[in-house]
């Protein structure tokens, strides 16, 4: 195991339906109606890492908070860091300022209601910032937030800002401070590609995860791992999506929960929120 930071651990609280930019996904005013999965996924997770002994950072949808308040509060019961995945799960480029700063902020007044705690950190649907919302980092700060991790330094679909830095760092934005922590990515074959979350993680075969991990480590940066409740449930229902869309969103989801168990057998995790307090030298800074 290389490097002296820990790397983090991080959940995105939403159910099978809230997937991204697919025709056939249901919209919002239906979500109430359609049967849910997110609690006893949630719960299966919580238990996978109290069997590891790992505490991270758990990025509920304050949609989902309302619906479920016990998940808000058995995870920080068990020691997990309560931060906002927005409210109703939009991308970030298209909405205006405004309707962003809107849902940014509902989401966190919400969550700190039920945890009865500041919430500090926010994270994007789909790491949607990019070059076209230039206003992001000011409206973060604008809701209330002190940190963010919505920004994926490599091309994708949803976002994506290939030239971004990709250690944590802290951005003077209007005045104030906001820290930034990249998704993580590492360099094969001269691309910069991510091995450690969502659709990736189910991808890519544990040694090549667990070489890129080592790889980010020896670069002093931290490994930001990240899952979703329904990637943990092969059997929840698909929607209806093109071929290329469903491999990305369904594929080696039996992969899910062996990965996770090896991944925090082998690597110290920790939250946002700790990591902040205890390493604050592997923030750097940016104008």
């Amino acid at each position: 195991m290389a490097g002296t930071v820990p790397s983090i651990l991080s959940v995105d609280v939403e159910d099978w339906f809230h997937v991204l930019d697919v025709p056939g996904a249901p919209a919002f005013d239906t979500w109430a109606a359609l049967p849910s999965r997110v609690e006893a996924n949630f719960h299966k997770l919580l238990n996978l890492f109290a069997a590891s002994g790992a505490r991270g950072t758990c990025f509920f949808l304050g949609w989902v908070a309302e619906r479920f308040p016990q998940l808000v509060k058995a995870a920080a019961e068990q020691g997990h860091e309560i931060a906002s995945h927005g409210y109703a799960h939009r991308l970030v480029f298209e909405l205006t300022r405004e309707q962003f700063v809107e849902d940014a902020r509902r989401a966190r007044l919400i969550l700190e209601d039920i945890a009865g705690a500041p919430v500090e950190g926010y994270r994007s649907a789909g790491f949607s910032v990019n070059e076209g919302t230039p206003w992001f980092f000011e409206g973060l700060l604008e809701a209330g937030y002190r940190y963010d991790s919505s920004v994926f330094p490599a091309a994708r679909e949803h976002g994506g800002m290939a030239s971004a830095a990709r250690a944590p760092h802290r951005l003077a934005v209007n005045g104030g401070t906001l820290v930034e922590f990249p998704i993580s990515v590492a360099d094969l074959l001269g691309r910069g590609l991510c091995f450690f979350g969502g659709g990736y993680l189910r991808l890519f075969p544990l040694p090549l995860i667990t070489a890129m991990a080592d790889k980010v480590l020896r670069e002093g940066r931290p490994v930001v791992f990240y899952v979703h409740p329904r990637e943990i449930d092969p059997t929840h229902p698909r929607l209806p999506m093109g071929l290329r869309r469903r491999f990305k969103s369904y594929v080696n989801l039996r992969t899910t929960e062996p990965k996770l168990r090896s991944l925090l057998a082998r690597f110290p995790v920790t939250s946002f929120r700790d990591f902040q307090t205890r390493f604050p030298a592997a923030i750097g800074a940016m104008p």
